[in-house]
């Protein structure tokens, strides 16, 4: 590790411990994003925009290897669709925007602006479906959405914001169920492998279940400053939607029955995260697999014969870089002295860093240096290729095991409620206890400390039995709030 390793390079963002502020300098000074001037709206900047598209290539490629196709909904719904179903509705409510007023005239019906898609989608799959022949319907597409939120950050909770929204469609529950699962491991593997993120796979309680789910399953993330950001969900909306949108088949009984449906979505408030999870003081820390340049070259030169040896020698590792399928850029600015650069690079999270001097040109050497640690290597410019693509997994797993370490050691266990809210208002992070199962009991806590149910662990449900013999769980404690015998066993914690 390099004696640079806790230098502060960049003064014009703030320290982590003003957490908030230090995340809102480093979206706006890493050109990631910036306010728009519709109220709880962004824009997204080409580099932020970038590292989305990697992100979103990354999970596409996921989501069809599981079995699903990409197709496009409207983004207006009727709102009489909306109305369809009950539980739904109700829980969307204060979020939905309406048109009701279009070219000049009022609207016969207003429009709603999809918050999510389930009512014009099931409206679509009641006129696919006639047979069991015609399931399953595995379907996703990539959107906008509009939930007009109250208080809004960028990325982490906006008016408008990019996502992907699964629905599928089956014969049998156990079917939406398994398809619920399957694409909860497809969002743990995307965030564990290519975002660097490790998190804990759950199911909700049912208070902070979807409106009109049977199940819902999160992955859950813990966040630099210890709280939790639900990271992605799926959800078993069993034969709920059905009923309300008619969705009937005839199955092999040649009987009519309603099929059963899921939804699953994963939103840009996860590149929020992955500023969370991986930042430091200094800005950003990008995974390699999801970053938008995965090597910055910066030529060094003092003169003009020296820009132009130095410029050729980055431009020919460059074409090396490219040939082996690394995102390499050269820097071609004239204008900012190299000390200015090494730390607006840090700033945007490139990876690795390759400095190429008048030395280096006439040596045959450049120097690497890794933005997670800052530790230097030179390296002939001939095995440049592969040296940096060796280092770029290096760093990818690296990643994961820092942030891997993090969660486990920001994990408590508590003995009573004293400690869980002395350990919820000054040490935050994940506190892994029993509950019993009561709605009352987890409003109370919620009210006393702000801390919520972020889910109960798969790994406690694993088994048959693990609901109420605690199964991975251990043996049931009690309560630590009421007292009463625990029923499960959950991870506690405050919330973006």
């Amino acid at each position: 590790m390099s004696d640079e390793q806790n230098i502060k390079r960049n003064e014009e963002i703030a320290d982590q411990d003003d957490f908030s502020k230090w995340y809102t300098d480093v979206v706006l000074r890493a050109k990631l994003a910036d306010y728009s001037p519709v109220r709880g709206s962004m824009v997204i900047r080409p580099y932020g925009y970038g590292l989305w598209e990697n992100m979103q290539s990354h999970l596409d490629g996921r989501i069809k290897e599981s079995g699903c196709e990409n197709a496009y909904f409207p983004l207006f719904i009727p709102q009489s669709f909306l109305m369809k179903e009950a539980e739904h509705v109700e829980g969307f409510a204060p979020q939905v925007a309406l048109v009701t007023q279009a070219g000049g005239e009022k609207l016969e019906e207003p429009l709603v602006v999809r918050p999510t898609s389930e009512a014009i989608i099931c409206h679509m799959y009641a006129q696919w479906v006639q047979s069991w022949r015609d399931l399953p319907i595995l379907i996703n597409q990539w959107a906008n959405v509009v939930r007009w939120e109250k208080v809004t950050r960028l990325f982490l909770r906006t008016s408008e914001f990019l996502w992907q929204e699964g629905h599928t469609c089956h014969a049998t529950p156990q079917e939406a169920e398994e398809r619920t699962i399957q694409m909860l491991k497809v969002y743990t593997d995307f965030a564990q492998d290519d975002l660097a993120i490790p998190v804990v796979p759950g199911r909700k309680s049912p208070s902070e279940k979807f409106p009109g789910a049977v199940n819902t399953y999160t992955i859950e993330a813990m966040m630099g400053d210890g709280k939790a950001l639900q990271s992605g969900t799926s959800h078993d909306l069993g034969d709920h939607f059905a009923r309300a949108f008619d969705i009937q088949f005839l199955n092999k009984q040649n009987e009519r029955e309603y099929a059963y449906s899921t939804s699953w979505g994963l939103s840009t408030r996860m590149l929020g995260g992955l500023i969370m999870v991986h930042g430091d003081d200094n800005g950003l820390r990008l995974p390699p697999k999801v970053a938008p340049i995965q090597v910055i070259i910066i030529p060094i030169w003092k003169n003009e014969a020296e820009m132009d040896s130095t410029m050729a020698a980055a431009d020919s590792v460059a074409a090396s870089l490219k040939a082996a399928g690394v995102r390499a850029r050269v820097d071609r600015d004239t204008e900012h002295r190299s000390g200015w650069k090494y730390s607006e690079y840090e700033l945007k999270g490139v990876p690795l860093r390759m400095e190429i001097g008048p030395r280096d040109v006439a040596s045959g050497n450049v120097v690497l240096v890794r933005r997670d640690t800052r530790a230097k290597q030179i390296v002939a410019a001939g095995e440049v290729a592969v040296t940096v693509k060796g280092l770029l997994d290096d760093i990818q797993q690296a990643m994961y095991q820092a942030a891997q370490e993090k969660l486990a050691a920001g994990t408590r266990t508590v003995s009573d409620f004293a400690q869980f809210s002395e350990v919820i208002a000054n040490q935050r992070g994940f506190i892994d206890c029993w509950w019993d199962g009561t709605a009352e009991t987890e409003e109370a806590i919620k009210t006393a400390t702000k801390a919520t149910i972020r889910c109960i662990p798969l790994k406690y449900l694993d088994h048959p039995a693990a609901e109420q013999a605690g199964g991975e769980a251990g043996e049931p404690q009690p309560d630590i709030y009421s007292g009463q015998p625990g029923k499960y066993r959950v991870i506690y914690a405050r919330s973006y």
